[in-house]
């Protein structure tokens, strides 16, 4: 039996070039059992890297296998590190805050208030490229779109189950910690030492 949808046509697919009625035929037309793997060959055609792609998480984005590492990479080859910590707390980050900003992408009234929401976009450090896009309250915490959990879905939906087994537990509060670490250790500013200084020099003269 001929593989179905071709592999052009499964390229063309991915690429976004069928028109709606061919893709609706896809859609509703049996499928091949090994159509995930015939999908994740074509995403590795894709990119110039060897690490083998597990899972695509986006447009650009992937969870591969670096050695004994799952880990985030985009297709321009720059990497975020551990599959289970939040991407987007080692992206490039542009937030729409103000009136102003907000209405280069919602312009008149349709323009959102600031004092409601703000939107934050999210990109490669590498390559520019824009990997998402999420509208939230002002200073609501950095939201984690997906954890897959990797093993069982090769295990109980592919049928291969991988070679070593990794809990898909959420690894993100060990990068924000590492920030407050680096806070902590980082020395004060000598404009702000003179500063208490001086207020503490004032205090006591005042006594």
């Amino acid at each position: 039996m001929d593989s179905y949808p071709p592999k052009e046509v499964l390229k063309d697919l991915i690429e976004g070039k069928l028109d709606w009625p061919r893709v609706k035929q896809i859609m509703s037309s049996p499928k091949d059992a090994d159509r995930f793997e015939k999908y994740i060959a074509l995403m590795q055609e894709r990119v110039r890297w060897p690490e083998k792609i597990l899972l695509p998480l986006g447009e650009h984005l992937y969870i591969v296998a670096k050695g004994r590492q799952r880990i985030v990479k985009c297709d321009c080859g720059c990497e975020f590190g551990d599959w289970r910590e939040n991407w987007k707390l080692k992206a490039l980050v542009y937030v729409r805050n103000t009136r102003q900003k907000l209405a280069e992408i919602y312009p008149g009234p349709r323009s959102p208030d600031p004092a409601w929401c703000e939107i934050r976009e999210f990109y490669c450090p590498g390559c520019g490229a824009q990997l998402e896009v999420e509208n939230v309250p002002p200073g609501y915490p950095v939201t984690f779109d997906f954890l897959p959990d990797i093993d069982a879905f090769y295990s109980q939906w592919v049928g291969k189950p991988l070679a070593a087994e990794v809990p898909a537990e959420d690894k993100s509060l060990k990068v924000t910690r590492q920030w407050a670490g680096e806070l902590k250790r980082k020395p004060t500013p000598k404009v702000a030492r003179n500063a208490r200084a001086s207020s503490a020099a004032r205090a006591k003269r005042s006594r």
